[in-house]
């Protein structure tokens, strides 16, 4: 066993006046004696000085997968959205191929025919002598007569369909000529040939409109100077422009 002598200085506190001791001391070594309490934690170091920047470290690239993956399974149709705002029309585009053609419509109501009505007459003057002064013109020889409209005893048109008719009257002359168209006996007009030549044609015509059995005809009044010569004929004409 070894010795150990230390010296011990110590401060003894008292009540009244302090105490300055100096103890000399020997400590026989023993065996050790049961641990101590722990003591409180001591309190937190300062913060110690910053350390220098470390290096950058190595960057690791990973090997690269395949640029594009297999082709996914079709998926689901999915809901209807709702409908877009019209667009502007088109250009017209080229006319189709025409289609077949459909079958036959059924029969429509049976119409009405409306008869289409006619007057007309065309006759000739058959004798060579003048008419009479101031008296009606008879044109005996028929060319045309529908419905036998104008009656060649007499030389008068009778009207039996109303509407508007055209006459006109040719005269072949060889002295001067005044022929008068009449409507029931009122004067409708006057055609007048004053000129003397050996021979020559004269014509007149007057579109006028006229009721049922009205009549025309056509008269001299002081020059008379109609021919009726085969190589000449003096012809006068009628017929229904418009029906009314």
């Amino acid at each position: 066993m070894l010795r150990h002598c230390f010296l011990v200085i110590g401060a003894l506190l008292s009540l009244a006046t302090p105490l300055l001791l100096a103890v000399d001391t020997c400590q026989t070594t023993g065996m050790h004696g049961m641990p101590g309490i722990p003591g409180l934690p001591g309190r937190d170091g300062r913060d110690g000085q910053k350390g220098d920047k470390g290096q950058i470290g190595a960057v690791w690239h990973g090997d690269l997968g395949p640029q594009k993956g297999e082709k996914g399974e079709k998926g689901e149709t999915g809901p209807m959205g709702f409908p877009g705002k019209r667009g502007q029309s088109g250009i017209s585009g080229e006319p189709g191929v025409p289609g077949i053609g459909g079958p036959p419509g059924e029969p429509g109501e049976p119409g009405t025919v409306e008869v289409q009505q006619q007057a007309a007459f065309s006759v000739a003057r058959g004798t060579n002598n003048y008419p009479d002064k101031s008296s009606v013109i008879r044109f005996t020889k028929v060319i045309t007569n529908i419905n036998n409209d104008y009656n060649t005893e007499t030389g008068r048109f009778r009207c039996r369909v109303p509407g508007t008719y055209y006459f006109v009257y040719h005269a072949s002359l060889d002295e001067r000529l005044c022929v008068l168209m009449k409507l029931d006996g009122m004067q409708l007009a006057a055609f007048c040939d004053h000129r003397r030549i050996r021979r020559q044609v004269t014509s007149g015509s007057l579109a006028v409109y006229l009721s049922r059995d009205q009549e025309v005809w056509l008269e001299t009044k002081d020059y008379r100077g109609m021919r009726g010569k085969p190589e000449g004929y003096s012809i006068f004409s009628g017929f229904l422009v418009q029906h009314h």
